[in-house]
């Protein structure tokens, strides 16, 4: 049985290419390459050339700035509030990971 309060050890090595990260977000692969040179996004270093891939983190980052993007935001607003977001998400995410090992040890 997986223990739930650690993250699926698949999600962490989960890394995809630009067009299924397109399919799964609807984002087109064009606006992802935009996002990319503007620094809002990063994908994982590869061998130059290669196709971009991208990891859970930022395909989550994805899917929020698009989200914002439909609710009127610029491009340059989503990015700092996803940001924010998920900087609160990974300080709660460390928060529950710090308390469980400390429950474990007593």
């Amino acid at each position: 049985m997986t223990n739930l309060n650690e993250p699926d050890p698949l999600i962490k090595k989960l890394v995809v290419g630009i067009g299924e990260v397109s399919d799964i977000t609807s984002v087109p692969t064009r606006k992802i390459r935009y996002w990319e040179e503007k620094g809002v996004i990063t994908s994982v270093e590869d061998a130059e050339g290669a196709t971009r891939r991208f990891d859970f983190w930022n395909i989550k980052k994805i899917i929020f700035i698009q989200e914002l993007i439909e609710e009127g935001f610029t491009l340059d607003a989503a990015a700092k509030k996803v940001e924010v977001r998920m900087k609160n998400m990974s300080q709660a995410f460390d928060k529950l990971a710090n308390s469980s090992n400390n429950n474990e040890s007593k």
